[in-house]
């Protein structure tokens, strides 16, 4: 392991100084283990661990290319890891949630266009009158999502993404239960929408702050 982390460094360093960029061809095998010092073994484990991580994108019988290295592919890793998440844990998931979510949407009060707030109303007028708890989900993830996309941070966005996948089961767990649940999701959705349609990002952030608080707070009860 030692050997391989090594040569990981390696590949590291020559993207971090610029030798390597997002979208280049990484030199033949043998030449590059020559370069680095290293043994084309570690360098072949080296390099597998970092297309685990999308750093590398192993084409078959054309070689192996630096990716994008954009958050949203780097950060995809993460959400693998987090749906491994223990049911006793996902509070700390929601606690990440309430830290993140409202400074999101007051930052998409401030930077969304008049066409993405548009979208954004289309997307919350979209949910049938009597939906399926899939449909409420599935319309509570976009809604949220094309919110995270506006704060126009592409990292925030990524890691918010992320968070959605531990969270989705505790959704639908809250829509089968929950009495009231629809009507209180789509009364917090259009106050978010309004304030993010009026640019107003205080009251964005609060009624954000009150979403994910809610859910938080019917969840550490139905656990306890």
């Amino acid at each position: 392991m030692a050997v391989t982390d090594a040569a990981i460094d390696k590949i590291k360093e020559m993207i971090l100084s610029g030798e390597l960029t997002p979208g280049d061809r990484l030199p033949k095998e043998a030449d590059l283990a020559e370069r680095l010092g290293l043994s084309r073994n570690s360098l072949r484990e080296a390099v597998r661990a970092l297309a685990l991580i999308n750093v590398l994108d192993v084409r078959q019988g054309d070689g192996t290319y630096v990716t994008s290295l954009e958050p949203r592919l780097l950060l995809d890793t993460m959400s693998f890891v987090l749906d491994l998440h223990r049911d006793d844990t996902v509070l700390q998931f929601f606690e990440v949630r309430r830290i993140l979510e409202p400074a999101a949407t007051a930052m998409a009060a401030r930077s969304m266009t008049d066409a993405e707030i548009d979208e954004l109303r289309v997307i919350l007028e979209s949910l049938p009158a009597s939906p399926t708890i899939e449909e409420l989900v599935a319309n509570d993830l976009e809604f949220h999502q094309r919110i995270a996309l506006g704060s126009g941070n592409s990292v925030l966005c990524s890691f918010i993404e992320s968070l959605s996948g531990p969270t989705t089961r505790a959704r639908i767990w809250r829509g089968l239960t929950q009495e009231g649940a629809l009507d209180k999701t789509r009364e917090q959705h259009t106050a978010i929408y309004e304030a993010i349609a009026a640019r107003q990002p205080d009251l964005a952030h609060s009624w954000a702050t009150v979403h994910v608080a809610g859910v938080e707070s019917w969840l550490r009860k139905a656990l306890a």
